[in-house]
């Protein structure tokens, strides 16, 4: 059994060390994955600062993995050596409690998840469970695939989930990480794109990544601007910032939804009656399962649709971290472990 190069934080709250680790042998149904990408994304926080209740350390973070097949386990026999996948934050699922009984995956009650669960991507190796891989296709690059089986899925799930019809108005309530692949998407999926951030200094790039209109909070109040487009059928919150969410459900039409994705720890202020009156509703949306990522990675070849990223060396992870952690990154940061 050979050494591997791997960051894995020994404590909550410790710091990144770069270890030599003993590469991992994949057990019944497990694969092992030689990794040439890891995605840097801010659920890794939960790792890093130990804000996950019952995590084991040492552990390895990351949850946006791309690689290929090194060594299958005992049992799997729907993949082989060779193969190249990718592994979410949906780290598998047990196939027979209630929802994935009804085939609603992502809701196992069961269901590990990557980087917290098991070791994750900032490694040259990981193993995970086969239900956990997603095929990605021979001709997608896998450091621009990478951010996509996490902040992409998200986004991608939560908006073809959303009850949006071609041709609504649907707005984009941030211009991060999240967010610019959410413009992309809402735009190829036939939408009225409107972008809402904060400042000018997003308005070009927002244009340029699908949205039809922008709208700078700075400047008006951001419901107002779209009840006057004829309100919004959808507004996907990507940045988590509970008061600013909270100030855009006056911005809803009649059964419109405000969609979170951006999770944030604060409340939300909002009165019932501004939910009764015309029907609006808020839903959160977290991630997908491994057939997900699959056709989230298929929409964006047909599309042409990538993420914008900077790429880091495993030894760089510190600073990569750093980058993600106080949104200085434009706009995903990505491991580039091997190629």
């Amino acid at each position: 059994m050979g050494l591997m190069k791997a960051v894995q934080v020994s404590r909550p709250g410790g710091d990144f060390e770069i270890v030599e680790r003993e590469i991992p042998e994949p057990q019944h149904n497990q694969v092992r994955v030689k990794i040439e990408a890891c995605g840097i994304c801010h659920g890794d926080v939960f790792v890093k600062e130990g804000f996950w209740h019952g995590l084991k350390y040492p552990r390895i973070p990351g949850h946006e993995i791309v690689g290929f097949i090194d060594k299958v386990g005992e049992g799997v026999t729907t993949w082989q050596k060779g193969q190249r996948v990718g592994v979410g934050w949906h780290g598998g699922h047990c196939f027979e409690c209630e929802p994935c009984l009804q085939g609603d995956f992502s809701n196992c009650q069961n269901s590990a998840i990557t980087g917290i669960d098991f070791d994750g991507g900032y490694a040259e190796y990981t193993v995970v469970p086969s239900s956990a891989l997603a095929s990605i296709p021979d001709d997608f690059n896998s450091i621009e695939a990478a951010p996509l089986l996490c902040a992409g899925i998200t986004t991608f799930n939560a908006l073809r989930n959303s009850g949006a019809r071609v041709g609504d108005v649907v707005a984009v309530q941030g211009v991060g990480g999240l967010g610019h692949l959410a413009l992309q998407f809402s735009r190829k999926m036939g939408f009225k794109t409107v972008a809402i951030s904060r400042g000018q200094d997003k308005k070009t790039l927002a244009l340029k990544m699908g949205a039809t209109d922008y709208i700078d909070t700075e400047l008006v109040d951001a419901a107002q601007a779209l009840i006057d487009m004829g309100g919004a059928k959808v507004i996907l919150a990507t940045a988590p910032n509970s008061k600013a969410m909270s100030s855009l459900v006056n911005g809803l039409a009649v059964n419109g939804k405000l969609l979170i994705v951006g999770a944030s720890g604060e409340p939300l202020e909002i009165s019932p009656i501004q939910l009764i009156k015309g029907r609006k509703s808020i839903q959160g949306w977290h991630s997908g399962h491994a057939k997900d990522s699959e056709e989230t990675l298929s929409f964006c070849m047909l599309s042409e649709i990538r993420p914008l990223i900077e790429v880091f060396s495993l030894e760089n992870v510190a600073e990569a971290y750093k980058q993600m952690l106080y949104n200085k990154a434009r706009f995903r940061v990505v491991l580039q472990i091997s190629s």
